[in-house]
């Protein structure tokens, strides 16, 4: 039994749920027992939000935990631990692990793992293809079956590119209501691309990768959710022309859902001129005519989520040249200091907005009944506190990540998670774990 469900009573003085007027919120036995002002319970333990930012936990639907395989970049324990204190109360463990999670024994080894760690709820993403190798169709309904309960199918990382095995199994996963979360991703046309395919590549020298590559598999798979009836989920939209084909594919009534990442929301590819490995994430930073078109996307509803697509790496792996350096950024603990500046600060979205995109809108798309829910009596006490005026620096040697490998080392944010509540019970507080 995770520590999660150890019975705690915690009153929070003067929390702004949303964003709107301050109130007390008592939490008690896992729920929201009562929200009013003046509150008391004797034992409870007070902690002073005057200021603060309530709101329900945050889901991310894109994390690398890297275990089982590669321990020496992340484990289920540490990613959790870096997701409680970013304000997560839940995450989805993408399949790209070693051995693949591509079978019901893997899912549920990784589940476990998760609810031992007990610092937020771990819902392991299925493979589509065994191995990820694209040639047949992994164990899906197995691992829908499984403790697990596996929803969301992927094998981020990699494309499905094969129109013939993404459509069957968009058709499989129709039979116990789950998703295709696809990495689009054209293979040929983005062979051996360093960055995204534009005017700083030409000047670097560095082959890049045309938005097109990721537009064409969007709208192929668009045209295949509306023909067979089923759910399609874009991970990581990075361009401009992407937007538009979602903005077109849900205009015309079919169920696709996306997710854009915090360093898609705030950086661009002029950062690729310093070389530094950092920078080097997969899909590419893009043009800042791309990022101004993925925050309106997100503002208007076309793009529905936020998600971080957290890849911890070694620092073998990102402190060499930048050919040899792996793709990838960790983000759990800066995601809501990057999107409060994308989104908040520059006022496309405000706080009831940022836990839509990163709470409600997820759990949704995840299927999961017992998160992103309402700040009201009875519900679940999953629930974060953020400091929308926190103003700090990003030191990744203060990481409860064990990789290192974020594009914002030095950078001074005005928005930071203080406190994290899982079910009632205090994960994370002031940057650490509880």
């Amino acid at each position: 039994m995770s520590s999660a469900d150890t019975n705690q009573t915690f009153i929070l003085k003067g929390a702004q749920p949303l964003g709107l007027e301050a109130c007390d919120v008592l939490l008690s036995d896992g729920h929201i027992n009562e929200i009013g002002s003046g509150l008391s319970r004797p034992g409870a333990q007070v902690v002073d939000a005057y200021g603060l930012v309530l709101l329900p936990g945050l889901i991310d639907l894109h994390t690398h935990l890297r275990e089982p395989g590669r321990e020496d970049a992340e484990t289920v324990d540490s990613g959790t631990a870096a997701a409680a204190v970013g304000g997560f109360t839940a995450v989805h463990a993408m399949a790209n692990t070693d051995p693949v999670a591509d079978t019901a024994g893997v899912v549920e080894q990784v589940w476990h793992l998760g609810r031992r760690a007990g610092h937020c709820d771990v819902h392991p993403v299925g493979a589509v293809t065994v191995g990820l190798e694209g040639r047949e169709l992994a164990e899906l309904g197995a691992m829908a079956e499984s403790a697990a309960r596996v929803r969301v199918f992927s094998d981020d990382g990699l494309c499905v590119s094969d129109a013939v095995m993404m459509r069957r199994a968009l058709e499989y996963v129709k039979a116990f209501d789950g998703v295709v979360a696809q990495h689009a991703q054209e293979p040929r046309l983005t062979e051996e691309a360093q960055m995204n395919e534009g005017e700083v590549s030409s000047l670097l020298g560095l082959r890049g990768w045309p938005a097109v590559a990721e537009e064409a598999i969007i709208a192929r798979d668009c045209l295949l959710a509306g023909h067979v009836g089923s759910r399609l989920h874009v991970c990581h939209v990075s361009t401009a022309g992407s937007v538009e084909i979602i903005r077109w594919a849900k205009g015309k009534g079919i169920d696709v859902t996306a997710e854009v990442t915090p360093h898609h929301l705030l950086l661009t590819d002029d950062l690729v001129r310093s070389y530094d490995p950092r920078y080097k994430v997969n899909p590419p930073l893009r043009t800042s005519d791309d990022v101004v078109a993925v925050r309106q996307g997100l503002a208007d509803g076309t793009i529905d989520a936020v998600a971080t697509d957290h890849a911890p790496h070694s620092v073998e792996d990102k402190d060499c040249e930048w050919a040899a350096a792996a793709m990838g950024m960790v983000g759990l603990e800066t995601a809501v200091s990057a999107v409060a500046e994308a989104m908040v600060e520059t006022g496309l979205l405000d706080w009831a907005g940022l836990a839509d995109r990163m709470s409600t809108r997820p759990a949704r798309i995840g299927r999961l009944s017992d998160q992103g829910r309402g700040i009201d009596v009875g519900e679940p006490a999953n629930l974060t506190l953020i400091d929308p005026a926190a103003s700090y620096t990003v030191d990744p040697r203060e990481f409860a990540s064990r990789s290192r490998n974020t594009p914002y080392a030095e950078r001074n944010f005005a928005a930071r998670p203080m406190a994290t509540f899982l079910r009632g019970h205090l994960t994370a507080r002031e940057g650490k774990l509880a």
